[in-house]
């Protein structure tokens, strides 16, 4: 089965509102720069509060990368002994848990490497080939099985996860800044090697979501490909440092670093990743879940049937009794909490080809649910993990000859800035976008 990529991320459609950070992230994801100069500054002037945990003398940043590094390898050899000692997961209490976080972020991972864009025009440069090669491997070199748009819509799409769930404003703020510093680059240079820097430094909880999503069937790779895409010794981090040394101005050093830390510190805005994993309420998701769907439902289902002198029509005429019809079928016994969820009727009604609701719930609502009944019963095999989906060729060779001959009719100055369009927000997923990547690289020198 090959893969869509049609898609670009869930959001609200035309039809719902959309907050104005949400509106702002679509009109970037666009190209539109609109007044994104300004609101960088005022996210700027936001981020000037946070703490600055960069060393004061920028000599010591080599040493100061070293030490963070070995600090996040030792906390998480601590972490592995504690699980190894029999201690429960510390990020994601079941599997529904980590499709909820894996939703929550989806609007910044479909970004990914964003803010690098504005420095493709700067390929003549060899100042800027450490940061113009960590954009290139964001973007997979142009291979559609490694470009980490991609491999992360393909993660959400093997999980069924394609509902658009609404999500607060806050969850679009690192995209958008991500787009923003991506099209506002010739202003905020020292700013953008600040954020890079702070972004490709190896966090903990990538860790951690790799391991533990491993041991609850998700297929892992996204986040182990960061791990060792973002090393200190050869990777990103390091060449997110070496970029700042090489742009360093000859004249004015200090108000350079001092613009570098508030870049690194817009990395801090928005919620971050143990906070979107600590705001995940598993009975508080499953009524919103069911809330969506009563508006479907509330006049689909017989009247024969009554229970506790309502019919199901009437449990789901209103909000504020959903949290009820879940309680009294637990005490009609159609739902057995704290056991194999097949042991409950109301599970079987939703579960299988064969069930009477059938297709009523999307994968998501369905893991929600089942992980509300079991409770605390744990199965004893683990999870089954979904196949990884397959990546057909994109293009067949009539249609990348036809994109060489438009590439070849457009005057030779212009032939890299058009394949630098396409490369932008996650056109590059697309793919024309996808050749582009491919065609930059060879002509600018800068493929692997």
């Amino acid at each position: 089965m090959s893969v869509s990529i049609a898609s670009t991320v869930q959001t609200a459609g035309p039809w719902e509102a959309r907050s104005a950070l949400q509106q702002r992230y679509q009109n970037l994801l666009q190209g539109a720069v609109g007044d994104s100069h300004e609101w960088l500054l005022a996210q700027l002037q936001r981020a000037e509060a946070l703490p600055d945990e960069l060393p004061a003398n920028p000599a010591d940043l080599g040493q100061w990368g070293t030490q963070r590094a070995a600090a996040v390898a030792r906390h998480y050899a601590d972490y592995l002994a504690i699980r190894k000692a029999g201690a429960p997961r510390r990020y994601f209490s079941n599997r529904a848990h980590a499709l909820y976080f894996l939703q929550q972020v989806a609007p910044t991972k479909a970004v990914d490497g964003a803010w690098l864009y504005g420095t493709l025009r700067h390929w003549p440069d060899p100042r800027f080939h450490g940061l113009i090669r960590t954009y290139l491997e964001e973007l997979g070199e142009g291979d559609p099985a490694s470009n980490h748009v991609l491999i992360y819509r393909r993660l959400l799409s093997e999980l069924g996860c394609h509902q658009d769930l609404p999500l607060s404003a806050e969850h679009y703020l690192q995209g958008t800044l991500q787009l923003a510093l991506g099209l506002n680059t010739e202003a905020f240079l020292p700013e953008l090697i600040g954020y890079n820097l702070g972004y490709e430094q190896l966090p903990l909880h990538l860790l951690i979501s790799a391991y533990e999503l491993d041991e609850l069937g998700i297929d892992p790779h996204y986040f182990r490909l960061h791990v060792t895409i973002d090393n200190a010794s050869s990777g990103h981090a390091c060449k997110a440092l070496q970029a700042l040394r090489q742009l360093w101005p000859q004249q004015g050093g200090t108000p350079f670093y001092q613009r570098v830390a508030r870049g690194y510190r817009l990395n801090d805005l928005g919620p971050g990743a143990q906070a979107i994993i600590d705001s995940f309420d598993l009975e508080a998701e499953l009524l919103a879940s069911l809330e969506r769907k009563r508006g479907f439902g509330q006049h689909m289902h017989s009247d024969y049937c009554r229970i506790e002198g309502r019919t199901v029509n009437q449990w789901l005429a209103h909000t504020n009794l959903l949290s009820g019809f879940l309680a009294v079928l637990q005490r009609k016994g159609w739902i057995r909490r704290d056991r194999d969820p097949g042991q409950s009727r109301f599970w079987r009604l939703v579960d299988g080809p064969g069930a009477a609701m059938f297709g009523v719930f999307d994968p998501y609502e369905k893991q929600l649910l089942h992980d509300w009944i079991a409770g605390t019963w744990q199965p004893l095999a683990k999870p089954t993990r979904m196949p990884t989906l397959k990546v057909d060729p994109l293009i067949d060779d009539e249609q990348e000859q036809a994109l060489e001959a438009t590439l070849q009719a457009l005057p030779p100055q212009t032939r890299i800035e058009q394949l630098i369009k396409d490369m932008s927000g996650n056109r590059h997923a697309l793919p024309r976008g996808l050749w582009a990547t491919r065609r930059f690289a060879q002509m600018t020198g800068l493929h692997r």
